[in-house]
Formats: structure tokens, C-alpha cells, sequence
């Protein structure tokens, strides 16, 4: 009776979605499915401790064509570091090479509708789509791409192939201190050869696990994200809203737009990113967004929140582009890849995202001048570092 009677009040209070909520958390916590967090089987993991790799030996003539296997989790439609990731598979094929994308879904997801995602949303890339569950072929050279793919990778101890690691962020600082980020700590000491997307990560790898990595530095699709014609409203702001990524700020993002709607309700709020994030003020929900629709929707803005709290996501550089003044927290990691005078830092607290928003609108900066701040930062340098890195580690 108890429970019934507190049922009713959240459904007064709350609606039948914040009902269902509840009982799906309670349902979480008794069913113990915070074990489903975990983003790899046991037997996948690996131990720097104890790691003896099959290397096979350096290929004799180079310039024949590789085969590349790529270790990735599946995608999901839009995802930006999938994307970047796939950039690099592409630019791969386009030097002569040929892609295997090896999918590691640790729940045994149906391998035809992730390559359905996979194609619909990444047309340019032509590699062949396997399973992990397959087995890992013996190709010349496989690239990680994630901390639970590292160990995939790693874990296949007899596989002879030339092992690569491409990261786009220091993925241990997702995690507070416990397994995941121990272990996802653990893959920098595997001596898998390191490409690190920016500066920050290859910094991090020199100074605390003594790793040299190639740096892929951060680029632009300019042929997606760019000015459109013609002046228009830009009284809009936006968000990238991810409530389930902690490293995106959802909720300081979110308590600053509130301080901003109530010193500017003129202005319109839009959000991005996750369809279920939610705010207690009036806002346009968009949910997940193809790049070109991203683009028609940043060219509406004047500026938008765009937090990272470890490696700088593409965001702020996609706004840029298409006119639109990010504010971001104030972070070392951050401003070590993003050095833009339009970008507007900020103490990473809701009023102080709120000023700076405020400061964003102030300064009256052109569009045209801000798009024209990330002109000639393609991803044509960052390809070309990742296939040459690839080469030389099977060519020598």
C-alpha cells in the first residue's frame, strides 16, 4: 500500500513518464544491471603484466597495398568519434589500402543492422563489416580504436600482426577510480605504436607511460560546416546536450541556459545531441542531427554551449565554421587543441557559462569573420599522419 500510495504521488507530480522512470530505476538496481555497464567480457581483458604478442616481421617492399583491420564498437547514427575514426579508414582506402572493420559488440548484436547503420551513415567508407565473434584474421596490421578494443586486440596474444592504437581521447578520465579506469589506463603500457587525435593525449602518453605517439591534429569538414548565404535570425542559442556522457556537463550546461533564458527570453534555445535530455524551460529538442542539418541549425545561432571536460570534441570547431561562438569550460586539456579568438572560455559553473554567453552575444562579432577563423584546417593532415604512421609500422 505503501508503494501504490507513493506511485500516485509521482504521477501527480511528475506524469507517467516520470513514473515509468522510477520504477525503470528501482528495476535497474534490483536486477543488478549496472553489471551491464562493463564494455567488455572477462575473457577479453588483457594485463600489461603478462603480454607476449605475435609480431611478425617487417614487410620487405613497401608501397604494395596492406590489408587493415579497424576494432571498433558498433555506431551509432551520427556518432562523432566514429566518425573521425572512419575518416581515417577512408583516407586508408583512398592510398591503395584495403579496410576489414571488425565490430566488437559485446551482447551479440544482429551484424547486418550495424552494418546497415554503418553504410547509411558512412557511405564514403567501403571496408568489409565483420564480427569480432568471427575471430580476428591474421592481416598486416589492426588498429584499436577504443580502450575495451585495445583489449580485444591485445587479448588475441597469437594473432601475428602489427597492432596500432588510435585515440582520440585519454579515456581513463571518463571513469572515477575503479576497474574501468585502471584497466583503460593499463592499455597505454601494451606497446601498441600510438596515434592521438591533438596534442593533449600525446602529451599525457609522454609524460605518465613514457609512449611517443603520432599526432593527428584536429580538423574541420568545411565542405558540411561552413557560412550559408544570407544574413538571417541568429537569435538562437544551442547545446550540445548528452545527460549519459558525464564529460559533456549536461547538467551545468543545463542550469546555465536557465540563468541565460531568464536574462534573455527573447532568444531561443535549441538542443542537440540526446532526444531524451531535458530542461525545465522552454527549448527546441532535436535529437540526434545529420551534419548538414547540424550546419542549417548552427548557421541560425550566434553562439551555443559546447562542454568538454577531457580532449576538445569537434563541436566548437563545427560552430566556428558555420559563424556561431562556442563557449567552453576552462580546461588545460581542452585549450591545448582549440586556439581560436572567437571561442569564449569560461569558469565551468552555470553563472559562469551564463556571463560568457552573455559576453558571446555582446561582442557583435561578425559571421563571416568567425567562419573565416578555421579556414585550412582539413582532416586532410590528420589522414595523412595515420596511414603514413601505419605504414611505417608494417614497412619499417
Amino acid at each position: 500500500m505503501r508503494s501504490s500510495g507513493e506511485a500516485l504521488r509521482v504521477l501527480r507530480r511528475d506524469g507517467a513518464r516520470g513514473l515509468a522512470r522510477r520504477v525503470a530505476r528501482v528495476a535497474y538496481r534490483r536486477l543488478g544491471s549496472a553489471a551491464l555497464e562493463f564494455p567488455l567480457a572477462f575473457a577479453d581483458v588483457a594485463d600489461s603484466r603478462d603480454l607476449r604478442l605475435a609480431v611478425p616481421a617487417r614487410r620487405p617492399a613497401r608501397g604494395t597495398p596492406l590489408t587493415i583491420g579497424w576494432i571498433c564498437t558498433p555506431p551509432a547514427p551520427g556518432s562523432g568519434g566514429h566518425t573521425t575514426l572512419f575518416r581515417m579508414v577512408a583516407a586508408a582506402e583512398a592510398a591503395g589500402h584495403t579496410c576489414v572493420l571488425y565490430l566488437y559488440d559485446r551482447f551479440g548484436g544482429d551484424l547486418a543492422r550495424h552494418e546497415a547503420v554503418i553504410r547509411q551513415g558512412w557511405p564514403e567508407m567501403r571496408a568489409e563489416v565483420r564480427s569480432v565473434d568471427a575471430g580476428l584474421a591474421p592481416l598486416d596490421a589492426y588498429v584499436a580504436s577504443a580502450w575495451p578494443t585495445a583489449h580485444v586486440l591485445a587479448s588475441r596474444r597469437d594473432l601475428p600482426t602489427r597492432r596500432l592504437y588510435f585515440i582520440q581521447d585519454y579515456e581513463p578520465f571518463f571513469y572515477p577510480q575503479g576497474s574501468e579506469h585502471v584497466l583503460a589506463e593499463d592499455t597505454y603500457r601494451f606497446g601498441f605504436r600510438a596515434i592521438t587525435v591533438g596534442g593533449m593525449i600525446a602529451e599525457i602518453l609522454r609524460a605518465e607511460f613514457g609512449v611517443a605517439a603520432a599526432v593527428a591534429e584536429f580538423g574541420v569538414d568545411t565542405s558540411v560546416y561552413r557560412l550559408a548565404g544570407g544574413a538571417g535570425d541568429r537569435r538562437n542559442v544551442v547545446f550540445y546536450a548528452r545527460p549519459d556522457v558525464a564529460r559533456r556537463g549536461f547538467a551545468v550546461g543545463a542550469m546555465a541556459l536557465g540563468e541565460f533564458h531568464r536574462r534573455h527570453p527573447d532568444y531561443r534555445i535549441h538542443l542537440f545531441g540526446d532526444p531524451a535530455a531535458e530542461v525545465p524551460f522552454v527549448a527546441t529538442r532535436h535529437g540526434s542531427l545529420p551534419p548538414a542539418r547540424l550546419a542549417e541549425l548552427y548557421n541560425t545561432c550566434v553562439a551555443g554551449i559546447a562542454l568538454s571536460f577531457t580532449n576538445v570534441s569537434l563541436v566548437p570547431d563545427e560552430m566556428l565554421a558555420c559563424g556561431a561562438i562556442p563557449v567552453t569550460g576552462q580546461s588545460a586539456y581542452a585549450r591545448a587543441c582549440l586556439d581560436n579568438p572567437y571561442v569564449r572560455w569560461a569558469t565551468p559553473t552555470p553563472l559562469g557559462l551564463a556571463d560568457a554567453l552573455d559576453e558571446a552575444i555582446a561582442a557583435g562579432a561578425a559571421p563571416a569573420d568567425i567562419a573565416a577563423s578555421v579556414r585550412g584546417r582539413s582532416w586532410e593532415d590528420a589522414q595523412r599522419v595515420t596511414v603514413a604512421t601505419i605504414e611505417d609500422e608494417v614497412y619499417g
